[in-house]
């Protein structure tokens, strides 16, 4: 046995390393100096941010890709990690450095992420500390939990109870460590053991036969899944295949059901005509762990007067959240697949899987198979023409994240995943600057795949300064920078003739980046993109390659349609 010490920060930061957190980010201060060098100690890994809004994404980003069913290395120490669930966690000062990192908290809030921020907290008598502020009530603001170690009495129980919330409840946990607690004495024998899974819900008898009756009376249906689904893939899919259902995924669970030939892409408003006429068209639709919000059925208009509206979740609360439905189905998105195919059986008709819908889907539900439509520029690129050109020259094995911006739908839509686990979206807050931090996160939890993000200019330039951290970890990311020199999302659609707030003087990003230590290229034309070619020729080979900044000199597409869907909710 083995006893650790000589305070609670010591120990705060050993029992997370025995209960398997799979990766820490964060700055180091003299609040959480301590703690974070014990995780460190305890076989965690910590990559060093910039800035802590660029650790909590990453953090955040970490927790979605993380794969306990994967032996994923670090690339800070190439050690093998089977630790299951593979939580991120952040670590912050007191004061300033959580109000740093609040934008990413509440976004990992908002996502239901699970992941812990450790951050320290001013003593309870320093009411006149500069650094004093009400920690519980910010956390509790943006909708994740608040937490606390209370003693060296209790920091055992503290830390396992927040560790437990994060798992089983799907929660964002903030566990505040007071100063004068942290410095503490306190010893405890470990290593401390918990078996800590989320749970899973089985559906009522009931339930699975109203779904099985409204499938058997259903002629087009449509099973659209969602962050909870994204687990339950081949169950869903084996469904979909017996009750003759088209399948798609909203923004989140991209990737899904990567090779069926059925499968219509995104819905929401990411979708090409096709995909949104085929949803439209449907006369049953089944959200599986998907909201089917504003965006995922562009404001209810993919929902047609006909339709009979099934959500099934395993959380009370979600179901009927954002709209009406016919049907609330409470479970496990795999569990109750299964068991409504178990009652459905395996030779139902084929419904909505003819001939000709295989054959619409695989000319045109993908919108880089829809015309482009020329843009007149001498010095600009077409950005659906770049996506387009990349998606050929990029590895196919590649995890992609996605900033937010008026650009956002193009590599979103035009850059094809291998699975689930090869896209990052980390936009249900809608704050731009998250997308290189989103990353950084990603392709640390996936680090056999090659990362590649696409960005605005606002955005990157907003969060440029964790291209150091990209070039200090070495890793082979590819940054496409949608560069128009603006805040397009406002030129397009907030502004009346006056640009003056939201545009700018043409940035050498390309220069910028090359002074980080990253290679940068300019792209004004599909033959400047020899130099990606060059780029992943050297990666292909095994080479060590610092990050790629592409900065594309994109020209005016009029205003991106999916941002037209999404603002008429704001």
């Amino acid at each position: 046995m083995t006893t650790y010490g000589p305070t609670v920060a010591d120990v705060v930061g050993r029992v997370l390393a025995d209960l398997g957190v799979g990766h820490c980010f964060g700055v180091v201060g003299s609040g959480n100096f301590v703690m974070t060098n014990a995780l460190r100690a305890g076989g965690v890994p910590f990559t060093a941010a910039r800035h802590e809004g660029g650790a909590a994404t990453m953090a955040d980003a970490y927790s979605r890709m993380s794969s306990p069913s994967h032996s994923l290395r670090s690339p800070l120490t190439d050690s093998p990690s089977l630790r299951s669930p593979l939580l991120g966690v952040v670590s912050v000062h007191q004061g300033c450095g959580l109000t740093n990192a609040m934008t990413g908290i509440t976004e990992a809030a908002k996502s239901r992420t699970p992941m812990i921020v450790l951050a320290a907290d001013s003593p309870a008598a320093a009411l006149r500390s500069n650094f004093r502020i009400e920690q519980d009530a910010l956390v509790t603001s943006v909708g994740a939990i608040s937490d606390r170690v209370y003693s060296p009495a209790t920091v055992v129980a503290d830390v396992v109870r927040a560790h437990r919330t994060a798992v089983t409840q799907r929660r964002t946990v903030v566990l505040n460590v007071a100063i004068d607690v942290a410095g503490a004495a306190a010893s405890v024998d470990g290593p401390i053991e918990a078996v800590i899974e989320p749970p899973r819900v089985r559906p009522t008898a009931e339930s699975v036969a109203r779904l099985v009756d409204a499938i058997r009376g259903a002629e087009r249906p449509v099973f659209v899944a969602g962050r909870g689904a994204r687990g339950a893939g081949p169950e869903i899919a084996e469904l979909a295949s017996a009750s003759g259902a088209l399948v798609a995924t909203s923004a989140v669970a991209n990737g899904l059901f990567r090779d069926d030939a059925f499968a219509l892409g995104i819905s929401g408003g990411f979708s090409s005509p096709t995909t949104a006429e085929l949803i439209s068209d449907a006369d049953l639709i089944v959200g599986w762990g998907c909201a089917l919000n504003m965006w995922t059925m562009r404001h209810g208009r993919l929902i047609g007067p006909q339709a009979t509206v099934v959500q099934v979740d395993d959380d009370v609360d979600a179901i009927g959240a954002h709209r009406p439905v016919e049907i609330g189905v409470i479970g496990d998105c795999g569990l109750t697949a299964a068991d409504v195919l178990a009652e459905l059986g395996t030779a139902g008709p084929a419904r909505y899987r003819t001939d000709d819908v295989r054959s619409r889907i695989a000319e045109s539900a993908r919108w880089r198979d829809v015309p482009v439509d020329k843009v007149p520029s001498t010095d600009k690129i077409n950005p659906r023409e770049l996506s387009i050109a990349l998606d050929e020259i990029l590895p196919a094995d590649r995890i992609v994240s996605i900033d937010s911006g008026n650009f956002m739908g193009y590599p979103a839509t035009h850059l094809s995943v291998p699975d689930q686990n090869g896209f990052c979206f980390t936009q249900a807050y809608q704050s731009i600057g998250l997308g290189l931090y989103t990353a950084i996160g990603a392709a640390v939890a996936q680090p056999h795949r090659l990362p590649v993000l696409g960005t605005g200019d606002g955005g990157f330039l907003m969060s440029i300064s964790e291209l150091d951290t990209a070039v200090r970890l070495g890793l082979p990311l590819v940054a496409i920078v949608y560069d128009d020199s603006a805040y397009g999302a406002e030129v397009h659609h907030f502004t009346d003739g006056d640009h003056d707030t939201v545009t700018f003087p043409d940035t050498d990003i390309a220069s910028i980046a090359r002074g980080f230590g990253a290679e940068g290229i300019t792209v004004r034309t599909v033959e400047d993109l020899a130099g990606v070619q060059a780029w992943v020729a050297r990666y292909s080979s095994g080479e060590s390659v610092p990050p790629l900044v592409v900065d594309a000199k994109i020209a005016d597409d009029g205003g991106s349609w999916w941002l037209a869907e999404a603002f008429a909710g704001h």
